[in-house]
């Protein structure tokens, strides 16, 4: 099979992750359901997809610490993201929510709507599952179930939306980021993620940001992670406006090099939008 243009995505069909990559590609993109995060990068990497679409972040639920590890360690970058508004909806072939025994969902997603599936499905049994989409797959077959989902699964699943919006927040936000073996040109608006990590000294953090700051440029986030490579050992992961190529962010990285232990660019890529849902 032709992988010219293909998109690999955290599947299956109809997840959140292949309704943001619809809303990147269109939804003709040739698209390359992967079982895992760690499987969406390898695609891309083996040359099976030319790019992939992975969630990194819920304004809820914090990172998604898979995205953030393989990002360390793999070769791709990143070169676009995607905010999507998360709807999160009951899918049921029952009439009646008293009908309603097994609610099958991602423990994120059950997680995101806990004080409504209290208040309305205390006796229920709750089960995870590996995705959204697989939650509708399995409510689609047995009786007296459920599942928490997106509207995309219930359009191509073919169940009906018994209950709509029932998050716990009004504003649920999951961000996705494009990866790609290339890196993506300058498009005057853009974000640079990076990541490092720092001699263990007193005001080492300190040093690192403060060339941001002598430089102009805005960070929009940081946030750490254990290195996995020695205990209570810790890198950050940094996003700041601007581009790699830009000749300031250029010269603030150079200097950010000499301070550190080790610093890798992630990409560099067009600022996303919260993206309507349709």
């Amino acid at each position: 099979m032709n992988s010219r243009g293909a998109i690999s995505y955290l599947g299956p069909m109809a997840t959140f992750t292949h309704q943001a990559a619809w809303k990147v590609f269109g939804q003709e993109a040739d698209y390359r359901p992967a079982e895992s995060i760690d499987e969406v990068f390898a695609m891309v990497q083996q040359g099976e997809a030319l790019r992939g679409v992975v969630p990194v972040e819920n304004s809820n639920e914090g990172v998604v610490n898979s995205t953030m590890d393989l990002l360390v360690d793999s070769s791709l970058v990143i070169t676009g993201e995607v905010v999507l508004p998360i709807r999160l909806m009951l899918l049921s072939r029952e009439d009646e929510k008293e009908s309603i025994g097994t609610v099958y969902s991602h423990p994120q997603a059950l997680a995101q709507c806990r004080k409504w599936l209290r208040d309305n499905l205390q006796g229920a049994v709750l089960v995870d599952t590996r995705s959204t989409a697989q939650a509708a797959e399995l409510c689609r077959e047995k009786a007296g179930s459920a599942s928490v989902a997106g509207e995309l699964a219930a359009e191509l699943y073919g169940i009906p939306i018994l209950h709509k919006d029932i998050g716990d927040w009004e504003e649920n936000l999951t961000r996705f980021l494009v990866i790609s073996g290339r890196s993506a040109a300058p498009s005057g608006n853009d974000k640079t993620s990076l990541v490092f990590s720092i001699k263990d000294r007193v005001g080492a953090l300190y040093e690192m940001l403060k060339p941001f700051g002598e430089s102009g440029i805005s960070l929009t986030k940081i946030e750490s992670r254990p290195s996995r490579k020695k205990a209570w050992d810790y890198v950050f992961f940094v996003d700041f406006d601007g581009h790699m190529d830009d000749p300031k962010v250029k010269s603030t990285l150079e200097e950010l090099e000499e301070l550190c232990l080790f610093l890798k660019v992630l990409g560099s890529y067009p600022k996303g939008t919260v993206e309507a849902d349709d």
